[in-house]
C-alpha cells in the first residue's frame, strides 16, 4: 500500500481549501483574515451544513449521528476502509468514503470536521482541517502532548475558525450547578480538590504480531507519527488507549473530562498548577508488546490560589472495558506507596469517580450520574441570587458547536480552556515516567522550570512524513 503522502502540485490557480493545506499556519492567517461564513463564503445562513467524520470508531460512530441532527453528512475518512465502509450504511451509503483524510479535506462539501481518531492523530487532522477551511468538533484528550496543544491553539487563532472539544461534561446542568454553587462560594473558601478517575484494568500481553495486516487497512498511517512497529491488532480499536505511543492512558483519557470541570470550579481555567508531584502502577511491568501506561496513580498539585488537588486513581470503582472482565489486586503495600503519608483521608474514602469539592464550610460531589451534597440539597429554598455568577449556558453540546459555527461564537469547550485542563493530565504523566519527580511548572511561560528532562518530554518526537 502507498504511504507517500506527499502533496500533488495543485493544477488550478484561484485559491481553495486545497491550497491552504498546503500553505502552511503562516499563508493562512493572511487568508483567514475575515473567516468565512460556514467554511464557503457562498453559503447563506439557511444553507444545510455538510459534515465530515475522520475517524469511524466507537465514539466517531456516536458523535457523527449526533451532529448529524444539525446537517448533511456528506464524507467519513478512515485509515481502516471497513470502518468507514460500516458508518456510511448509517447515512444511506451518502457519504464519499476515504482512507486518506487530506483527501477528504479538499472536498468542497464539507464544512465541518467531527475528529475522533485516536490520541496521536488528533492535533494533525484538526490543524489540516483548520487550515483547510473548516470548523472542527475535536474529540478529548485536546492532544497527545502539551505542545501539540499550544500548536492547535495559535493555529485557531490564525484562522479564526471554530473549534469545540468534546468534553460534554461542560454542557451538563449536574456540573454546571456544583460549579455555580462552588463559584459563589456555598462551600465557603475552597480548600481542596479531589480528582477521582475510575481503575480500568489495562495488564494485558504481551501481544504477538501478525504477519497479515488486513487489507482494507492502512497500518503505517495508524501509526502516524509514532515510531513503526509490527501489526499488533491491539494497537488498534478501542485499546489503543492503553498505548503510551497512541495515547496517555486513563490519566489523560478521563483525566481531560474530569480535570476540567476541577479548574473551572477553581477558577483557575486560564493557568495551572505550580506543582506536580505523581506516582503510578504499571501493571505489566515495562515487557515488551504489553500496555504500557499506568492504570492506578497518584498526584498531588498545588495552585497558586492556595487550592491543593488531588488526582487519582479510585482503585474501589472497577468497570469493565473492551475484553478485561478482571482488575488485578492492589495489595496494601502497594497502596501505601501510591498514595503516600501525607495523602487526605477523604481520598480514601472516596470510592467514586467524580470531582469533590471540599470548602471551610461544606463540600459537594458531582460525577455523571448525579450531584451531591447539603449545598445542593439547600438549593431549592435558598436558590442564588440574581447577580451570582452563572456558568455560560449550553445544555447540548453538539448544537452548542453548531450554533457557534453560525455566530462565529466561542463555543463552551474550546481548545484554550481544554488546553489549560488536558496540561495537569500530560504533566502528571511526565512525573509518573520519571519515577515520581517533583515538578515546578510555570503556567505563564508553559515550562516545567525545575527539570530539563522532564522539559523535554512537553513533546514527542514525530515521524515523517506525519509530523505536524
Amino acid at each position: 500500500m502507498k504511504t507517500n503522502l506527499s502533496p500533488k502540485k495543485s493544477k488550478i490557480s484561484k485559491t481553495s481549501r486545497r491550497q491552504f493545506i498546503r500553505a502552511g499556519i503562516g499563508v493562512a492567517t493572511t487568508m483567514f483574515a475575515t473567516p468565512f461564513i460556514l467554511g464557503d463564503e457562498s453559503k447563506g445562513a439557511n444553507d444545510k451544513i455538510g459534515i465530515a467524520l475522520i475517524g469511524a470508531g466507537g465514539m466517531g460512530g456516536g458523535d457523527i449521528k449526533n451532529a448529524a441532527r444539525f446537517g448533511n453528512v456528506v464524507a467519513i475518512a478512515d485509515v481502516d476502509l471497513q470502518q468507514a465502509k460500516e458508518k456510511k450504511t448509517a447515512f444511506n451509503n451518502k457519504p464519499t468514503i476515504y482512507q486518506d483524510y487530506r483527501k477528504l479535506l479538499e472536498n468542497k462539501d464539507v464544512d465541518v470536521v467531527i475528529q475522533a481518531t485516536p490520541d496521536h492523530w488528533h492535533t494533525k487532522i484538526n490543524v489540516d482541517s483548520l487550515l483547510a477551511g473548516k470548523d472542527v468538533y475535536g474529540e478529548k484528550p485536546l492532544a497527545l502532548t502539551i505542545n501539540e496543544g499550544q500548536i492547535l491553539r495559535k493555529t485557531i487563532k490564525d484562522t479564526n475558525r471554530i473549534f469545540q472539544t468534546g468534553t460534554q461534561q461542560r454542557s451538563d446542568t449536574r456540573f454546571q450547578t456544583v460549579i455555580e454553587l462552588v463559584r459563589n462560594g456555598r462551600i465557603g473558601k475552597l480548600q481542596r480538590v479531589l480528582v477521582a478517575l475510575p481503575y480500568f484494568n489495562a495488564s494485558g500481553g504481551p501481544f504477538p504480531a501478525v504477519d497479515k495486516i488486513p487489507d482494507e487497512l492502512d497500518w503505517d498511517m495508524y501509526q502516524g507519527q509514532a515510531q513503526v512497529c509490527p501489526y499488533i491488532p491491539q494497537r488498534t480499536r478501542l485499546i489503543f488507549r492503553w498505548w503510551y505511543e497512541y495515547a496517555g492512558g486513563i490519566v489523560t483519557d478521563w483525566g481531560n473530562h474530569h480535570f476540567d470541570i476541577a479548574q473551572w470550579g477553581m477558577d483557575t481555567e486560564n493557568t495551572g498548577p505550580l506543582t506536580v508531584e505523581a506516582r503510578g502502577i504499571f501493571p505489566n511491568d515495562g515487557k515488551p508488546d504489553c500496555f504500557n501506561t499506568p492504570d492506578r496513580f497518584y498526584s498531588e498539585m498545588k495552585y497558586a490560589n492556595g487550592v491543593d488537588v488531588f488526582f487519582y486513581t479510585t482503585i474501589k470503582e472497577k468497570p469493565k472495558f473492551h475484553d478485561i472482565t478482571s482488575h488485578q489486586e492492589t495489595t496494601l503495600e502497594q497502596i501505601s506507596w501510591l498514595f503516600g503519608k501525607n495523602c487526605p483521608q477523604d481520598v480514601h474514602d472516596n470510592g467514586r469517580n467524580g470531582i469533590m469539592f471540599i470548602g471551610d464550610k461544606g463540600r459537594v460531589f458531582v460525577n455523571r450520574g448525579g450531584a451531591y451534597g447539603k449545598p445542593l440539597d439547600e438549593l431549592k429554598e435558598n436558590p442564588l441570587p440574581s447577580d451570582a455568577w452563572r456558568t455560560k449556558p449550553s445544555k447540548d453540546h453538539m448544537k452548542n458547536f453548531f450554533d457557534c459555527v453560525r455566530s462565529r461564537e466561542t463555543p463552551v469547550a474550546s481548545a484554550e480552556l481544554e488546553h489549560r485542563s488536558i496540561t495537569p493530565c500530560h504533566l502528571t504523566n511526565i512525573s509518573i515516567r520519571l519515577g515520581g519527580r517533583k515538578l515546578q511548572w510555570d503556567p505563564v511561560k508553559e515550562e516545567i522550570t525545575n527539570d530539563k528532562e522532564a522539559n523535554e518530554m512537553l513533546k514527542r518526537e514525530q515521524r515523517k512524513p506525519y509530523q505536524i
